[in-house]
C-alpha cells in the first residue's frame, strides 16, 4: 500500500480522471514522483467500479482502493447491510475479510469485529478505510482466519465466512470445493461460536449445501434488481428442525420477502394449470433460485401456465407479487406468430420454449428494447404461445 496515494493532490487527480481512458493513464507519465501511472490507473478503475456498488466508499475522501478483482469479489453495500441484520451479539470474527465491506456493516451491530485477511496489502487497505469511515471497533489480523480462530481459546457470538471457489471453471460445485473448506472445519467452527453465517455464490446448489452442513436454521436467497447475488446459510448450534428458505428481493426502498420450506413446496400439488388470462407474472430470480415453483400459485393467488413453465397468470391484478407483472395485449399460437405479428421492437422472454430469446429475435427480425414485451411460453396443453404484453410498474 503506497501511502502517497492518499496525498491531497493525488486524490484530486484520481477524482478528476474518473472518466479518463485507463489505457491512456497507464501509458502516460505519472505527474507524481512517488506514485506510478499503474497505481493511478488501479485507483481510478477500482473507484469507478464502486460508484453504484459502494457509494459510501466512492463518496468518502481518503478511501484507498485495491485492484478491481477485490472490488468485484466484495459484497455490495445493500447486501452487506442485509447480512448485518441477520446476526447480532458482542463479538464477530470475519474469517475472509477482503475489502472490509461486510466487516464495516457488522461493526454497526457488534461491539467488536475481527477482520481476517491473508493478503497483506488488502488487509492494510481495509484497515485504512475502516479508520477513515470511523469504524473504530474493528480489529485487523493479517493471516489465515481459520488458523487464527482454531489457535486461540476465544469464543465469538458469530463467525462469518465467505469462502472462495478453488476451481473457477466449474459451474456446479460444493462447499467442500471452496477455500476455506467449511464442511471439513464445521464442528471446530461450532466450538468457537453458536452462530455461523456462511455466504456463497448463487451457483451453489441449495439442496447439496444442506447435505454438507448441519444445524441450518435459515437459507437466505438474496437478489438485487432481479439479479441473484448471494446465498446465505444461517447456522445455529443445536438447531435440528427443517430450515426456512427466505427469498429476499432487495430494492432501493426496502426488502420484499417470501418464506417457505422445501417440504411445503414438495408436498403442495397444483390441481390445474391455465392458459394466459389478463395478467402475466414472472417471479423474481430469488424465488426461482430457491426452487419455489408451486407455492407461488397458492400464496400469491395466481395460476401457473404449465408444470415446467414458471410463468403465472390471473384475471385480476395481484398487487404484491414479488417479480415482474405484465398486462396482456394479444396472444398468438406460435405457429401463427410469424404471419400475424406486427411488433418489431420488443423485449423478448422465453420460458420452457424450444428457442432462446436471441434465436427468436433473429428468426422473426425483432429488435431488442422498447416498451413492448413478447413472452414465448409453453402453455397448459403443451401448446407453444407468443404473448404480447406491457410491463406494469
Amino acid at each position: 500500500m503506497n501511502q502517497n496515494i492518499l496525498n491531497t493532490e493525488v486524490q484530486k487527480f484520481i477524482s478528476d480522471n474518473l472518466g479518463a481512458d485507463i489505457s491512456r493513464i497507464i501509458f502516460s507519465k505519472s505527474p507524481f514522483a512517488a506514485v506510478s501511472s499503474k497505481e493511478l490507473a488501479i485507483q481510478i478503475e477500482s473507484k469507478k467500479r464502486t460508484e453504484k456498488k459502494l457509494p459510501l466508499w466512492f463518496n468518502t475522501p481518503g478511501i484507498y482502493f485495491p485492484v478491481k478483482l477485490s472490488i468485484e469479489q466484495t459484497s455490495s453495500e445493500i447486501t452487506a447491510n442485509y447480512k448485518s441484520e441477520l446476526v447480532s451479539g458482542d463479538t464477530l470474527i470475519d474469517l475472509t475479510g477482503g475489502f472490509g465491506v461486510d466487516s464495516y456493516y457488522f461493526s454497526k451491530k457488534f461491539e467488536k469485529v475481527f477482520h481476517c485477511e491473508q493478503n497483506a496489502e488488502l488487509s492494510e487497505i481495509a484497515k485504512n478505510n475502516a479508520k477513515v469511515l470511523g469504524a473504530d471497533n474493528i480489529e485487523f489480523f493479517q493471516g489465515d482466519g481459520i488458523e487464527k480462530l482454531l489457535s486461540q481459546n476465544q469464543k465469538y457470538s458469530c463467525i462469518y465466512i465467505d469462502p472462495s471457489r478453488r476451481v473457477e471453471s466449474q459451474k456446479v460445485f460444493k462447499l467442500e470445493d471452496c477455500e476455506p473448506n467449511i464442511p471439513a472445519h464445521f464442528n471446530a467452527l461450532l466450538e468457537k461460536a453458536d452462530t455461523l453465517l456462511i455466504k456463497s455464490s448463487p451457483l451453489l446448489d441449495i439442496s447439496s449445501a444442506l447435505k454438507e452442513l448441519k444445524n441450518v436454521k435459515e437459507v437466505h436467497v438474496v437478489s438485487v434488481k432481479n439479479d441473484c447475488k448471494e446465498l446465505l446459510f444461517l447456522v445455529k448450534k443445536g438447531f435440528e428442525e427443517e430450515p426456512e428458505i427466505i427469498c429476499s428481493a432487495l430494492t432501493d426502498t426496502g426488502v420484499e420477502k417470501y418464506t417457505f420450506t422445501i417440504s411445503e413446496e414438495k408436498n403442495y400439488q397444483i390441481s390445474n394449470y391455465s392458459k394466459p388470462l389478463k395478467y402475466l407474472y414472472e417471479p423474481d430470480v430469488a424465488l426461482l433460485k430457491a426452487g419455489c415453483f408451486k407455492l407461488i400459485s397458492r400464496d400469491f393467488g395466481v395460476l401457473k401456465l404449465q408444470q415446467n413453465t414458471h410463468i403465472y397468470t390471473s384475471t385480476e391484478k395481484v398487487n404484491h407479487f414479488i417479480g415482474r407483472t405484465f398486462k396482456i395485449l394479444k396472444i398468438w399460437s406460435y405457429s401463427d406468430f410469424g404471419k400475424l405479428n406486427s411488433v418489431k421492437t420488443a423485449n423478448v422472454i422465453s420460458r420452457n420454449f424450444p428457442l432462446q430469446p436471441a434465436e427468436i429475435k433473429k428468426k422473426h427480425k425483432i429488435k431488442d428494447g422498447g416498451d413492448d414485451y413478447l413472452l414465448f411460453v409453453n402453455g397448459p396443453g403443451e401448446e407453444l404461445l407468443a404473448v404480447h404484453c406491457h410491463r406494469l410498474v
